[in-house]
C-alpha cells in the first residue's frame, strides 16, 4: 500500500509565511492539519502569530477552512472522521461558574496515612478540570469521599507512599561542641577596598553612568540602555563598514558598467566621468574591512552576528524598516543612539558607558 503524500507545501493557497505559522503552531503535516477543527485552529494560529509576529495579520477563518478541506482531501479523510469543531470554552470568565467556585467547599489533600492504608497511587486520584480550556457543556460535581484503588492493578511489594521514620539523632544539638569566633581566631570578614572596583565594574556592565542619561527622557531613543558591550568600538566600526559596503556595492556595479560603455561607445557615453573608478577600487578595501569588523560584530548576550543575513525568526522587538530588512536599521541605531536591540534575542546592548 502506497502511503499518501502529506507535505503541507503541496496544499494550494498556502504561502511560505502561512506554512511557517502552521509549523510553529505544531501542524507539520497534512494528516495533523486534517484532524483539527476550523475554530480551534483559528484560535491557535492567532495566538501563535500574536507571539511570533510571523505574518502581518493572522489568516482568516475562510482560508483556514480551505486548508483543512484540502488536507482532508489529500489524506483521504471521510466525513465520519471529521473532528468536533467546537472550540474550547473559557469557563473562568462565566459569572455562573465564578459564583459556583465561590460557594464550593475546599478540596482537602489526602493524608499520607490514608494513601498507605488504601494502597493508592497518583493515578488513582481523579484529575481536576481545566476550566479555561474545556470543550462541551460544563458538568462538575464534588464528592466527599476517598478514591479507591483501581481494580486489576498489580500490587507492588512496597506501598506507594511511605512515611519516613523520625531521625532523633538529627534533632539533637551538642552545645558543648559549639565554638565562638574569638576561639576560632577569626573575626567577621570585612570587605577590603579592593572589592569596590569589582562592584563598580559590575554596575557599569549592567547600566550606564548617571551622567550619560542626564536630562534625557527614558522613553526617548537617545536614552542609552542595556548591558555594556565588551568591544563597543569594534561593533561601531562594523556598523560603519557594513553601511558603506551596502552603499558602495551597487554603485560599484553601475560605475563599472558605465566606464566600460564609455570606452566602447565614447560617442554616446563620453559624459561618464573617470572619477567613478573610485567606487570599484574601494569595493575590495571595504570587503576586507567587513571581514575584520563586520563578521565579528555579535550580540553581547546570545552571540548572534548582527551584520550577517540569516534566514530565521527574528525577535519582535528587533529594529526593522520595511524594504530594508534588519541589518541597515540596527547599524543606524548603533551609530545614532549608541545602543541597539539584538535582532535575535531582543536584549538591549549599549556602546557607551
Amino acid at each position: 500500500m502506497v502511503k499518501p503524500v502529506t507535505n503541507l507545501s503541496l496544499l494550494p493557497d498556502l504561502g511560505g509565511a502561512s506554512l511557517e505559522l502552521l509549523e510553529a503552531a505544531g501542524f507539520s503535516d497534512a494528516e495533523t492539519l486534517a484532524k483539527t477543527g476550523v475554530d480551534a485552529l483559528t484560535q491557535e494560529l492567532s495566538r501563535a502569530n500574536a507571539i511570533l509576529k510571523i505574518t502581518a495579520e493572522a489568516p482568516t477563518r475562510e482560508r483556514i477552512a480551505a486548508w483543512i478541506a484540502s488536507a482532508r482531501e489529500m489524506v483521504g479523510m471521510s466525513e465520519e472522521d471529521y473532528p468536533d469543531e467546537s472550540a474550547p470554552t473559557n469557563y473562568e470568565v462565566s459569572p455562573r461558574v465564578v459564583r459556583m467556585l465561590a460557594s464550593a467547599p475546599f478540596a482537602i489533600p489526602l493524608p499520607a496515612q490514608a494513601l498507605i492504608e488504601r494502597n493508592l497511587g497518583v493515578g488513582d486520584i481523579p484529575p481536576a478540570l481545566l476550566l479555561n480550556r474545556y470543550s462541551g457543556e460544563l458538568d462538575a460535581r464534588g464528592e466527599d469521599r476517598i478514591p479507591s484503588s483501581k481494580q486489576g492493578r498489580t500490587a507492588l511489594p512496597a506501598t506507594n507512599v511511605q512515611l519516613a521514620e523520625p531521625d532523633t539523632a538529627r534533632l539533637e544539638l551538642d552545645i558543648a561542641r559549639l565554638k565562638t569566633t574569638e576561639v576560632l581566631g577569626g573575626a567577621p570578614r570585612v570587605s577590603t577596598p579592593k572589592d569596590e572596583p569589582v562592584n563598580e565594574r559590575l554596575a557599569l556592565l549592567r547600566g550606564p553612568l548617571p551622567e550619560t542619561n542626564r536630562g534625557r527622557s527614558p522613553k526617548s531613543r537617545f536614552y542609552v540602555r542595556g548591558v555594556l558591550h565588551t568591544h563597543p568600538i569594534g561593533l561601531a566600526m562594523g556598523a560603519v563598514v557594513t553601511l558603506l559596503l551596502l552603499f558602495v556595492l551597487p554603485v560599484s556595479v553601475v560605475s563599472a558598467a558605465l566606464l566600460l560603455l564609455s570606452g566602447e561607445v565614447p560617442g554616446t557615453f563620453g559624459w561618464v566621468p573617470k572619477w567613478l573608478l573610485v567606487f570599484p577600487l574601494a569595493l575590495p578595501v571595504l570587503a576586507l574591512a567587513y571581514l575584520i569588523w563586520g563578521l565579528n560584530g555579535s550580540c553581547r548576550i546570545c552571540g548572534q552576528k548582527q551584520f550577517v543575513p540569516k534566514m530565521c525568526l527574528k525577535n519582535s522587538k528587533a529594529h526593522r524598516i520595511p524594504g530594508l530588512g534588519y541589518i541597515i536599521p540596527v547599524s543606524l541605531h548603533m551609530l545614532l543612539f549608541k545602543w541597539f536591540r539584538c535582532t535575535y534575542c531582543g536584549t538591549p546592548v549599549r556602546l557607551k558607558k
